[in-house]
């Protein structure tokens, strides 16, 4: 059965030489993501979403960063990001089939997971399920990460939930290279 397209309609190529450079900064040669090119063609809101980027070198490793916004896809149901983020990042950031398969069916007691893991899984769960931490959770948090670092597990929480909010609500068609959720 065939997939409807996005509700609203992504840029198509050529692009507006601005926009071309920009997608040739994010994408490093690849074609621009569907999502990017829906955002695009709205002005602001690409402004916005682009000064909310997480990507860059942060307090947390590319392991723990993704760890985060996967699980976060998984919760929110958007294979699209999700796929996008597991195709692309997990190879570099060493997460195995296995925490792959955890980050959409797991939970924080899979055994997969490392103490400082499990916090930010409980982390995560808890945010989402919540929009807040425990005492008791924050303590746990607090024993594996640093200020800075609980800071980004809660703003890539929240960003990775507004990029979910996009590509479900824009019923954005999932990428043809991106990993698709566990069977």
């Amino acid at each position: 059965m065939s997939q409807p397209g996005p509700r609203i309609a992504p840029l198509t190529p050529p692009y507006p030489p601005e926009i071309q450079a920009q997608f040739d900064r994010i994408m490093r040669g690849a074609p621009p993501l569907v999502l990017f090119r829906v955002m695009a063609g709205h002005s602001r809101a690409w402004d916005k979403f682009r000064a909310g980027g997480l990507l860059d070198p942060g307090p947390l490793s590319l392991r723990q960063r993704e760890i985060v916004i996967d699980r976060t896809c998984a919760l929110t149901g958007c294979e699209y990001e999700w796929g996008v983020h597991v195709a692309i990042f997990a190879g570099p950031a060493k997460l195995t089939a296995e925490e792959i398969r955890a980050t959409v069916g797991g939970d924080a007691a899979s055994p997969c997971w490392s103490l400082a893991e499990q916090a930010l899984i409980a982390a995560v769960d808890a945010l989402h399920h919540r929009a807040t931490l425990s005492d008791a959770e924050f303590a746990v948090l607090a024993k594996h990460y640093d200020e800075a670092q609980i800071l980004e597990i809660m703003l890539l929480c929240g960003f990775y939930r507004m990029v979910s909010y996009l590509a479900n609500g824009l019923r954005l068609p999932l990428e043809q290279n991106a990993a698709r959720f566990p069977a």
